[in-house]
């Protein structure tokens, strides 16, 4: 048995689409066969890449399920993420994640930066190549990232209305 970072009885695991889980079981035993204590490894990054394609790839699907992107966009290329989550994209559209987020509660702006914060993390900071700030993770740190993105996929599914 591997480590279990999504309980597969959980309603988000219930939420994701087979793909989705796919990447999840394949990330969980990745985790599996490496450990902190293996000095051969300078960078764990590339245990955090199964995990943050499923965070994308739930991403989208929500927003898909909120209305927020249609389904040729599900489906299609031309979907950013990044984009979407973006805070410049959040003023020019302002409000979108209130209407449908934290059951109008009117945090769904903090909902939308926390999403923002961990896609950033889990996506632009460990996979982009900086000459002037080369991060390298270690297990912990690669560790505690998937566990953000699994957390914030999970708070999403309970804050968010979705069909």
């Amino acid at each position: 048995m591997y480590m279990e970072i999504i309980s597969r009885g959980s309603i988000l695991w219930m939420y994701l689409e087979s793909d989705i889980k796919g990447l999840i079981t394949d990330g969980e035993k990745l985790l599996d066969l490496v450990r902190e204590e293996d000095k051969e490894v300078s960078d764990f990054s590339y245990l955090v890449f199964p995990f943050s394609k499923a965070y994308e790839g739930f991403l989208k699907k929500l927003f898909m399920d909120m209305g927020v992107i249609d389904e040729k966009d599900y489906y299609g290329d031309d979907v950013r993420i990044g984009r979407i989550l973006s805070p410049n994209y959040r003023k020019e559209n302002a409000g979108f994640f209130n209407k449908i987020c934290l059951k109008n509660s009117g945090k769904g702006e903090d909902l939308a930066d926390k999403l923002w914060a961990s896609w950033h993390k889990g996506r632009n900071r460990v996979f982009h190549y900086f000459p002037h700030n080369f991060r390298r993770l270690t297990y912990l740190e690669a560790l505690d990232i998937i566990r953000e993105l699994a957390g914030m996929m999970g708070e999403a599914v309970l804050e968010c209305r979705v069909e």
